[in-house]
């Protein structure tokens, strides 16, 4: 079975109030996402290791091995993005209470939360990705991974939500402001009730 790009959990114009537009949508999901679910079919088609292999089997069967970095590359990103539409919501910024109390226990607070996030993303040098992650001692930890990395690759617990932070993401809206985009995500983007959803299925 070829992988498949999957549709947005809304409409192209749903976040336009919120700082994403349209065309960003159009432009990330339809062509950017759209062509690493067809270099990763084409590499699966060539390569009979891979065929029957689940996405996560083949993110962390293809991790760290040089031969492989194409294939790792276009899994991995194809991954990412399926989590990063999720975690998006035109109803985004609202934070459920069991969500808040586990991260004022783990962060201290949310605002030390969203300070830690901020600094995992725009610190990420280059193309990447900022995440909230579930560790595997219990605790919200905040991270990020290089390119089309990921915490299922990198072995640094479930991921919660995640923001891409790759240039084609947030250009057409936040020219170079990456800081900015970062904020936006975290107050007015961010589906914090996935996230809280993420955490009570681990």
């Amino acid at each position: 079975m070829a992988f498949e790009l999957p549709a947005l959990p809304y409409q192209h114009n749903a976040l336009a109030a919120r700082g994403m537009c349209q065309q960003t949508l159009e432009l990330h999901h339809d062509k950017h996402h759209q062509a690493y679910v067809t270099a990763l079919n084409g590499f699966v088609e060539k390569n009979p290791d891979l065929q029957g292999k689940s996405l996560d089997e083949i993110v962390s069967h293809s991790h760290g091995k040089p031969d492989m970095a194409p294939v790792f590359n276009n899994a991995g990103q194809h991954w990412n993005h399926i989590l990063f539409w999720q975690a998006l919501s035109p109803g985004g910024g609202a934070m459920p209470g069991s969500l808040e109390s586990k991260i004022n226990e783990d962060f201290g607070s949310v605002d030390a939360f969203k300070e830690q996030f901020k600094t995992a993303a725009t610190t990420q040098f280059g193309s990447g990705w900022a995440w909230l992650v579930l560790a595997s001692d219990g605790k919200l930890k905040v991270t990020k991974t290089p390119n089309g990395s990921n915490p299922l690759a990198e072995g640094i617990g479930r991921a919660l939500l995640g923001l891409d932070v790759w240039e084609h993401s947030y250009y057409l809206d936040f020219q170079n402001k990456r800081p900015d985009y970062v904020t936006n995500f975290l107050d007015r983007l961010a589906n914090y009730e996935f996230a809280d959803a993420q955490l009570k299925a681990a």
